[in-house]
């Protein structure tokens, strides 16, 4: 790309950035007036990938948040990302973490480098990793928000997640492992999404795996957005286990279809399609251990 196209793209995006901004805090504040308790009925974006700015913003609203801190992975380039509103609109502090320093050296030294209190970690995450990564930023304790989104080993990382108690907690859900299997990827340090089957579709964990596991840590669902692909839970002080929807009740069957073929081109596969595609790879049952082949279990 030549330095006049970055120019002009920069110089677009310093323009248009303000009006967002300005746009979510309106949407933010016609939130307040409703009575919905569906997650959902909230959803507005700004910078998060779908709905999560809107969602998040009403989280906040209704819980008395103790640390404004947030702690987000799997962030790419922080172009769109369920924490970057809430820096730029609420001031919070916060610590990104991604793999690519390419993209973490480009958050660095834009604007949001210096105008905010963001630290950015280059860093491939493991479960033997993660806590040391979080308190070398000097990070602990009780935060605001933790968001998880690996496309991987995401439950095994939540799993090890001892550093920090987060009021909210935000994690990524592959929809394609239904509503009702416990299910998740089996654990590997060097697990890549894009490397580990060619559709780009075998990643993650189900609804109902995370769930459980949320509610072994304190954590309460409240929901999912309409996109298909992120829950959000509630620290049990503020939302009572009794009051949580169920993973059925939560779960949104995606409709994105991002398969893609051996060559990596995408090939728009429809969700039946996509499941039957990754049929035989092979799933952690996580209440008995049992690895079996998606195709062998009940989603």
């Amino acid at each position: 790309m030549s330095m006049f196209r970055k120019t002009i793209i920069n110089n677009l995006t310093t323009d248009i950035e303000p009006m967002l901004i300005l746009q979510g805090k309106i949407m933010a504040e016609l939130n307040k007036s409703k009575t919905s308790t569906n997650i959902q009925d909230y959803e507005f974006k700004v910078t998060s990938q779908t709905g999560e700015d809107g969602i998040i913003q009403y989280l906040i609203n209704k819980i008395p948040i103790k640390n404004k801190v947030f702690v987000e992975f799997g962030v790419e380039n922080y172009t769109e990302a369920n924490t970057r509103f809430l820096l730029q609109n609420d001031n919070w502090s916060g610590l990104i973490i991604d793999g690519s320093k390419v993209h973490m050296d480009s958050v660095k030294n834009s604007t949001l480098g210096w105008k905010y209190d963001v630290k950015t970690v280059p860093s491939f995450i493991t479960k033997d990793n993660i806590n040391d990564i979080i308190k070398s930023a000097g990070i602990e304790g009780e935060i605001g928000i933790l968001s998880v989104d690996i496309d991987g080993n995401d439950y095994w990382v939540l799993d090890a997640i001892e550093c920090v108690n987060p009021q909210i907690l935000i994690v990524e859900y592959n929809s394609l492992f239904g509503s009702k299997a416990k299910i998740t990827v089996p654990y590997d340090e060097n697990f890549v999404r894009t490397e580990k089957h060619h559709s780009n579709l075998y990643y993650g964990a189900s609804i109902a795996a995370l769930t459980e596991l949320a509610n072994k840590k304190g954590y309460s669902l409240v929901g999912s957005n309409k996109f298909g692909n992120n829950l959000f839970f509630v620290r049990q002080d503020y939302q009572s286990i009794e009051n949580q929807i169920t993973p059925q009740a939560a779960y949104s069957k995606s409709k994105f279809k991002e398969s893609r073929n051996e060559k990596g081109q995408l090939t728009h596969l429809s969700h039946e399609e996509s499941i039957k595609l990754i049929g035989e790879c092979k799933v952690v049952e996580i209440e008995t251990g049992k690895i079996q082949k998606i195709k062998e279990t009940a989603i």
